[in-house]
């Protein structure tokens, strides 16, 4: 068996559970499950989260899972459903419907089911991807009070990260909904850590739960979580340059000086970014930080589909079988994801699923 290995902690995902509730004590919490747990996997995490007061998911399938393992929580669809056929699914499975068109206040009214949904009704407050517009707001929440008595109001912020991120879509917000006699839910992971002032009746955390930063200028650490995900692998060759040789696909790689370099049992292919230290546009590729055998270093060259490179020239213990930490305890998602030039959230939902996990407590 390849030595790639995904760990995954109970206890990370306990504790970052529980800085939610440090944050926004006085608000449920709606613990966010999508794209498979983020890329944990949601048979694997669910059972860490299940202190959360709901779940919300992307799809039917995904709830349904939920329901199945014997979770009651209210399960939330976070677009809604796409079909009238699938009201029979949600009916049947006790969903929550996030209704953001009114294509979706049509398929209720011409709903045969009386048992009443559970709707989240969401506005586009300025991120201008789903949710009524603050005109139409309203006229929605007509038509749906007519089919339910449940019904929360919710909006998405776009920039909740910056310092008053959150000021102008909130004040649209509480403008339009003022004076209404429901529950509401506001806050993401970046609400719930940098705006108090967002917190309702209902936080819907995600990235933090996993342990990785929904913030650009403050790390994971700083707001006291912990990484759920270790990535990890083995050197499985080593390889000596001369000065002036090349190294993988392209050439890319040119050795300025001799070099000991480590061939790591991880590529694209098992999700770790075939651009990652390309970004930079240097001809001799920049690196992205990796730990060998606990020592810091970094990638070199191209990553190929199954196999990626690691400078050792200062690292002369490090031989074949040494551990490789690729992220997790030492170096964090979000500093590999700087150094590739995008975010946490898409190398943790890219992981293959070629690549085994271990749960852990």
């Amino acid at each position: 068996m390849r030595p790639i290995l995904a760990t995954i902690s109970q206890k990370a995902l306990q504790h970052n559970l529980a800085v939610v509730k440090k944050y926004a004590p006085h608000s449920k919490v709606m613990a966010a499950l999508k794209a498979n747990g983020y890329g944990h996997g949601i048979e694997r995490i669910a059972h860490g989260l299940s202190a959360a007061d709901g779940f919300a998911v992307l799809g039917i399938d995904e709830a349904i899972t939920l329901r199945e393992m014997g979770f009651e929580q209210p399960i939330l669809l976070l677009e809604g459903v796409f079909h009238a056929e699938s009201l029979a699914i949600a009916n049947a499975y006790r969903l929550s419907l996030v209704i953001h068109c009114s294509g979706q206040i049509d398929m209720l009214e011409q709903s045969p089911y009386r048992h009443p949904f559970n709707i989240f009704l969401k506005m586009n407050t300025g991120m201008n991807r789903l949710g009524f517009t603050p005109d139409d707001y309203l006229k929605a929440l007509a038509r749906v009070t007519k089919l339910t008595p449940n019904v929360t109001l919710m909006t998405h912020f776009a920039a909740a990260d910056e310092p008053a991120g959150a000021d102008a879509a909130l004040a649209i917000f509480q403008q339009t909904t003022k004076g209404l006699p429901y529950p509401s839910s506001l806050a993401n992971s970046a609400a719930i850590l940098c705006q108090p002032q967002t917190h309702s009746d209902w936080v819907r955390p995600g990235i933090m739960l996993y342990g990785a930063t929904p913030a650009r200028h403050t790390s994971a650490t700083e707001f006291g979580l912990k990484p759920v995900m270790q990535l990890t692998s083995e050197i499985i060759a080593t390889q000596t340059l001369k000065t002036g040789e090349t190294l993988g696909y392209g050439n890319r790689y040119t050795a300025s000086k001799p070099m000991r370099v480590g061939v790591v049992a991880c590529g694209y292919a098992d999700g770790y970014p075939r651009h990652a230290g390309q970004y930079s546009g240097n001809d001799n590729l920049q690196g992205v930080p990796v730990v060998v055998g606990g020592k810091k270093t970094q990638t070199i060259g191209r990553v190929s589909m199954d196999m990626l490179f690691v400078d050792l020239t200062e690292l002369p213990q490090a031989d074949i079988g040494a551990p490789v930490e690729l992220w997790g305890n030492t170096i964090s998602v979000d500093a590999v994801a700087e150094a590739c030039g995008t975010i946490g959230y898409e190398l943790l939902c890219a992981v293959a699923p070629r690549v085994p996990f271990k749960m852990i407590e």
